[in-house]
């Protein structure tokens, strides 16, 4: 496939930015299935973020090219092919992941409507109704923000040029392939759907992972290139579930508990690989520090903010504290992640724990320094739950850059999770 060729060809109802309601991660399945069984009428409100305030969306993207592409979205549904794949595909040694009622109402979905502002240089755009049907909006929403930036930053490119640019990025991936491939015992898997370059980059990239990496590369969390290339769907769950658990608690002792109440609703669900703890929302320490025994059993961890070595022997230093081995365990880190972080922490901890690592954006997404004046530099974006049955919602994070919330919560969250003093991480995204 001429990547370049397409690009500089490109017309968006023959080359649209999401193209399936399963081109999607495969954690928001799961966790969309969840959140149908047990809080299906819940009113959500997801809203965009843009935490990078140099990078003026309005400016740089049409807003009628937005609008088209937002309408295209809301009127995919599931093909047969892709029904079929859901109900019968083996997903983490399990053959049938998603139940007939939920399948069910997933065929018959189409996104509900969303609202778009313009403000200060910046898009509002925002998604309200019920939790199962809003919280599918947040991937496509940024996989189409991310593209359509991308598109407006080359469109005054020639043919040519386009080559050029996509020859170097390729020759970028490949290098770090290679060096990845050195790497003994290594597990890594694409997790770069939110903020790719695109579509047709995010499949070109894993299929150099399938090619250089063989047995090393373990899948990918898009469902939809996931299917295409037959490959593993990777994927468990996210801060979402403690976020809207949390705003749904009616005092301090409920709120306390909101996050291991979502840990007891997934255990009842899911088994083996797909049990693994995200412990950072609230932060990490106070979060196993409080936690109940049999968390200590489930398969692993994912450090997904802070300092991810730190994360890491936290989790280390609380296996061993509750009788577990540690070199049994599963430690996926998953935070602005790029090859010398890759390397240095798979050096770190192989043997002590497994080692797994979901990467994202500098996979999926990196061009830095390939245009002028950091065009298409990767920027920080996220569509997040930000209202709960019109309670607003709190993320503290093990990094406080990544705070969110009204700050009167943000200090009634601190001092309920006991959240102590924290380092400031450069956000990588």
């Amino acid at each position: 496939m001429d990547i370049a060729t397409r690009v500089w060809n490109h017309k968006w109802k023959i080359d649209p930015i999401v193209r399936s309601l399963i081109d999607d991660d495969f954690y928001k399945l799961l966790m969309c299935q969840s959140v149908f069984r047990n809080h299906r009428d819940t009113d959500v409100t997801f809203s965009l973020i843009n935490r990078t305030k140099s990078v003026r969306l309005a400016e740089l993207i049409d807003e009628g090219e937005l609008r088209e592409q937002l309408d295209h979205i809301r009127s995919l549904s599931l093909s047969r092919g892709e029904s079929t794949w859901l109900r019968g595909n083996m997903f983490y040694g399990k053959r049938q992941m998603f139940t007939s009622e939920f399948m069910q109402w997933f065929e018959n979905l189409r996104l509900p409507d969303y609202h778009l502002e313009k403000r200060d240089g910046q898009y509002e755009l925002t998604f309200e109704g019920k939790w199962p049907e809003v919280m599918l909006w947040e991937i496509p929403a940024l996989a189409v923000l991310m593209e359509l930036r991308s598109r407006a930053v080359l469109d005054s490119m020639g043919k040519f040029e386009l080559q050029v640019l996509y020859a170097r990025a390729m020759t970028r991936v490949w290098e770090k392939v290679e060096r990845l491939r050195a790497v003994d015992g290594l597990r890594i898997a694409d997790f770069g759907t939110r903020r790719r370059h695109s579509f047709l980059w995010q499949d070109w990239c894993v299929q150099a992972m399938q090619e250089g990496l063989g047995e090393k590369f373990v899948g990918t969390s898009n469902c939809k290139i996931a299917m295409k290339r037959d490959i593993e769907a990777i994927g468990t769950n996210a801060h979402e579930l403690p976020m809207v658990y949390s705003a749904l608690a009616e005092n301090d002792d409920a709120l306390r508990q909101a996050p291991y109440q979502v840990l007891e609703d997934w255990h009842e669900e899911h088994e083996g690989n797909l049990r693994i703890i995200l412990p950072d929302t609230y932060g990490t320490q106070g979060f196993l520090n409080h936690a109940p025994d049999w968390l200590a059993g489930w398969t692993g961890i994912r450090i997904d903010s802070g300092d991810p070595a730190t994360g890491a022997e936290i989790a280390i230093k609380w296996w061993k504290e509750r009788g577990e081995d540690p070199r049994k365990k599963l430690v996926i880190f998953s935070d602005g992640l790029d090859v010398d972080k890759i390397i240095q922490l798979h050096k770190q901890f192989h043997g002590r724990v497994r080692v797994s690592f979901g990467w994202g954006t500098l996979l999926t997404n990196d061009f830095r320094g390939l245009v002028p004046e950091e065009g298409l530099n990767p920027f920080s974006i996220v569509c997040k739950a930000v209202q709960v049955n019109g309670r607003p919602t709190v993320k503290l994070s093990d990094n406080p850059r990544k705070a969110m919330g009204p700050t009167e919560e943000i200090d009634r969250y601190k001092r309920v999770f006991e959240l102590g003093e924290q380092a400031d991480e450069e956000v990588i995204v």
